[in-house]
């Protein structure tokens, strides 16, 4: 069985997040970048089955600048046996269509049985590429799952929703998505990074999937205006001198509040 497990690199939780206000793109620079934790934890899922599954083969798979290959490379150490690495200048902004189409063609390329993801980035937010990309491969998606059983020829799961708790399922080949509720992913040991070294690492381009970025008849879109978050005002302050219950009142009474 082929896994393919896509991973993106993302801003640092914990740093600063900023857009730039020339580009509307994320400011990269304004903090260090790392593997985002939900596809860590998808990769953990698949490796987790390859643990007990000797046949089984994981690819980690991510769309990313030319300069995130060491935060991808993170996927072998961690035990992914191949990694493929997508970096072409004409992807510089793409929006979550085309992401998903240049996605889809690499797996595709790839070959695949069943392709996990989170399914929520930390950055973008989109929640919507597990069932774009499944859409464009033209198999089942389950989505948002806590808990995940590969079997032979199937997946299945179980998804929370209101008030109640789903069992779901589909044959293989399919598109998953995991949540946080799945395990932390394992830590990557000296003998994982070394042996990384060593591990088929591709990197592709855009021409090598054969797509036009510019192609007007695909669905493309782009920032027309961005203006930076104004500054925060301080509140009213009410100073009680006798009458502070009548101030707050009129307060209340003119920001209609009440």
């Amino acid at each position: 069985m082929k896994i393919v497990v896509l991973v993106k690199e993302v801003p640092d939780t914990y740093g600063d997040r900023k857009l730039s206000l020339e580009t509307g793109l994320a400011d990269r620079a304004a903090s260090e970048t790392v593997l985002d934790e939900i596809g860590e934890r998808s990769l953990e899922v698949a490796l987790s089955y390859a643990d007990k599954n000797p046949d089984a083969e994981v690819v980690v798979l991510s769309m990313a600048p030319s300069g995130s290959a060491a935060t991808v490379r993170k996927g072998l150490s961690m035990g992914a046996a191949s990694a493929v690495h997508i970096a072409d200048e004409g992807l510089v902004g793409a929006d979550l269509g085309l992401t998903a189409e240049v996605l889809a063609a690499a797996i595709t390329r790839t070959g695949f049985d069943l392709v996990i993801t989170g399914n929520l980035s930390t950055d973008g937010s989109g929640g919507v590429m597990a069932a774009m990309v499944a859409e464009l491969l033209d198999v089942p998606n389950v989505t948002a799952l806590n808990k995940v059983v590969i079997g032979d020829g199937t997946v299945s799961g179980e998804r929370a929703s209101d008030g109640a708790t789903m069992q779901v399922s589909a044959d293989l080949p399919a598109v998953i998505s995991i949540t946080e509720a799945l395990p932390d992913a394992r830590f990557p040991n000296f003998k994982g990074i070394m042996a990384a070294k060593k591990k088929p690492f591709e990197t592709l381009s855009i021409e090598d999937l054969g797509i036009e970025p510019e192609d007007p008849a695909a669905s493309r879109s782009i920032v027309l205006a961005l203006s930076e978050k104004p500054p925060r005002h301080a509140g009213t302050k009410i100073v009680d001198e006798g009458d502070a219950g009548e101030k707050l009142a009129e307060y209340l009474v003119q920001n209609r509040l009440v």
